[in-house]
């Protein structure tokens, strides 16, 4: 059963949007502790986190700004070259090239599919199926936008900021009529402890969570999302990801890793620090508690 607290003052968010930008300038701690409140309607408590949400508020604001590895591997071409020198290069998905501006990517020499990425953001991306329908045009504006945005100032992820604005473009790794299922691995100070897999991704969007040994962790789904009304497959090499995972992870408190599996073959996808900023609507409150335990900040 979904959280009841899933809903949202449209008056106050009228409000505050108008001085927003103000607030995060004033007091970024002010600005998060209201932000958490409003979306989960709980009191963030920063001197004595407990909640697992809490303690991403608290690596939000105070740890995360400050550690140049967690901003390398939040972009994406950083995390690649992290990636290398872990011996881990196998996992990349092949990229066409990484790219200052929109205006030097040659679109000729691109094939007919691939997906368009910035470094610096989460979501600032394109898919395209088929290059001869792609607007150029309209596409540069949206990418022309997205590369002058602080993302890190945007969303108060502030470790995002140190990272230089590129396009990366990559190989399109999914079928033509469904994108890939994703594997979302969270690594709590180096160990996996739990997951979530995401598919029907662009039609019917669906989200299962699961303890890391593939029990349901149903308690832990989050914002509303639904899961499949039909049980996943666990990969056979489902063991090996998880090692993957941990590897990635072990030098942070908390990092959600997320990876593909295509017919065997482990692709990287992306390290999120404080996915959905940590502001997480669990549909069990006590699986907040829960997962909080894990976190040694």
């Amino acid at each position: 059963m979904a959280n009841p607290n899933l809903k949202e003052n449209k008056f106050k968010r009228a409000l505050v949007v108008p001085f927003r930008g103000i607030i995060k300038a004033i007091s970024p701690t002010w600005y998060v502790k209201y932000q958490y409140k409003y979306i989960t309607h709980h009191k963030l408590n920063l001197k004595n986190p407990v909640r697992y949400t809490e303690k991403l508020q608290y690596l939000r604001l105070y740890i995360y700004p400050k550690n140049a590895l967690v901003s390398r591997c939040a972009s994406r071409d950083g995390a690649r070259e992290y990636l290398k020198e872990l011996g881990l290069e196998n996992l990349l998905i092949p990229i066409y090239g990484i790219f200052d501006s929109f205006d030097e990517i040659d679109f000729e020499k691109l094939p007919d599919q691939f997906v368009m990425k910035c470094t610096h953001a989460c979501a600032f991306n394109k898919i395209v199926l088929d290059k001869k329908n792609l607007d150029i045009e309209t596409t540069r504006k949206q990418f022309n936008k997205w590369l002058k945005t602080n993302y890190g100032n945007k969303t108060m992820e502030r470790h995002y900021s140190p990272i230089k604005p590129r396009i990366i473009i990559e190989k399109y790794i999914g079928e033509l009529d469904a994108l890939p299922v994703e594997y979302k691995i969270h690594v709590f100070n180096g160990v996996a402890k739990s997951m979530y897999v995401v598919t029907g991704r662009g039609k019917d969007i669906r989200y299962n969570n699961y303890y890391i040994d593939w029990t349901p962790f149903d308690g832990s789904q989050f914002n509303g999302w639904k899961k499949t009304d039909y049980e996943l497959k666990k990969p056979e090499n489902w063991n090996e990801m998880v090692k993957i995972a941990e590897k990635l992870g072990e030098k942070f408190p908390f990092v959600r890793v997320d990876l593909y599996n295509i017919n065997g073959k482990i692709y990287f996808s992306e390290m999120t620090f404080t996915p959905a900023k940590g502001t997480l609507i669990l549909d069990d409150d006590k699986c907040d508690f829960e997962m909080g335990e894990w976190l040694k900040i």
